[in-house]
């Protein structure tokens, strides 16, 4: 039911297929391309220039360019395989002339995105066996076609490679840039070193980095360190100095900046005292503050208001006792005037307790 064995007839149109499949991959990589490079101008064309960030696209397009490459190589030999399809069919092992080309489309297929190249690697794959397959992986023998495995490699482009890319699009799109950072020998051929940030302008965000600059005198050269010119108006920050003798309680530092001693204590003057009021220190001797202002006058106990009722009750009670004290005061010799003794009382009040008593026993 299901034909897994090689197949001319099924590989043909495949690689018929492959072969458009890579000019249209190409092409649209191509008008890609063009947008992107304008893109790294106008990035080069502000200011301050993002030279970081059109260093990282510059390195994209030099991938695009490596890509559209090995596509162009594979596609002529997936033609030539087409109109050797014969040669293949009836040969019972790979022709000579043939290994390279038929390697090198196995070993591209996992890294591209043609899916007809899927297909033509199995069929290659029922045809010499898994053998030729791994060898053709590993690169055995160096059969691979070396720019093909350079451009699909994943190893990223050499620094110099990507300053020339930027030089060549300046001068295309007629942007006045030279590079911030110079290369070295050494720094050629090594690939771009990652971003450090000194592209990024200062106070972006709110459209004061000038203003912030001129008045701090920070800016941001190209090896990523922050300076301070000679005439800025606010120093640069410093760490804060501690100093490293033990704090005792009560004590005053050498430098006179350790003080530490409680504050005095301010005791307002009673309302009779006339020097002012006092403050009392930490040791406890008191001083008079002659400069303080005068302290409120004290204030008044409380007294609760007359109650006549209550009082009323607590005359009849003392009416009483003082009516039964009064008899035996009387019949011991009171006075016959009728007041109380030590009391200043008149006759007529005299009388009217009497009467009162008097009711009070008939109850």
């Amino acid at each position: 039911m299901f034909d897994w064995g090689f197949n001319a007839t099924k590989l043909k149109p495949q690689l018929k297929m492959a072969v458009h499949r890579f000019q249209m991959a190409s092409n649209k990589k191509a008008a890609l391309l063009k947008q992107n490079m304008r893109e790294v101008a106008v990035l080069l064309s502000e200011d301050p220039p993002k030279e970081e960030k059109a260093r990282i696209k510059a390195e994209a397009l030099i991938r695009d360019d490596y890509m559209i490459e090995a596509y162009d190589i594979l596609s002529l030999n997936c033609e030539l395989l087409s109109e050797r399809i014969k040669l293949i069919q009836h040969s019972k092992e790979c022709p000579p002339d043939l290994v390279s080309c038929i390697s090198t489309l196995i070993y591209a297929a996992p890294r591209v995105d043609i899916p007809e190249l899927t297909v033509i690697r199995k069929q290659f794959k029922a045809k010499y066996g898994k053998q030729f397959e791994e060898n053709a992986m590993k690169n055995a023998g160096g059969v691979l076609n070396e720019r093909v495995v350079t451009k699909l490699s994943v190893q990223p482009p050499a620094a110099f490679l990507v300053q020339t890319y930027l030089e060549q699009i300046c001068e295309k799109y007629e942007v006045d840039w030279s590079p911030t950072h110079r290369l070295s020998a050494s720094e050629m051929g090594e690939p771009m070193r990652p971003p450090s940030g000194f592209s990024v302008p200062i106070g972006q965000g709110t459209g004061l980095g000038a203003q912030i600059s001129a008045h701090t005198g920070m800016t941001v050269n190209g090896d990523d360190e922050i300076t301070y010119d000679g005439g800025q108006s606010l120093p640069p920050p410093h760490a804060p100095v501690v100093s490293g003798e033990p704090f005792v309680p009560g004590s005053n530092n050498s430098n006179g900046k350790g003080d530490f001693s409680e504050p005095d204590i301010y005791i307002p003057s009673a309302p009779g005292q006339s020097q002012g009021s006092l403050t009392v220190s930490q040791n406890g001797s008191a001083n008079a503050n002659k400069n303080e202002p005068p302290a409120a006058p004290a204030a008044q106990p409380f007294v609760p208001p007359y109650d006549d009722k209550s009082g009323d009750d607590n005359d009849n009670d003392q009416d009483e006792n003082g009516g039964e004290s009064g008899g035996n005061d009387m019949g011991g010799g009171a006075p016959s005037n009728g007041v109380a003794p030590g009391g200043s009382g008149s006759s007529s009040s005299y009388n009217d307790l009497a009467a009162r008593f008097e009711t009070l026993k008939n109850l």
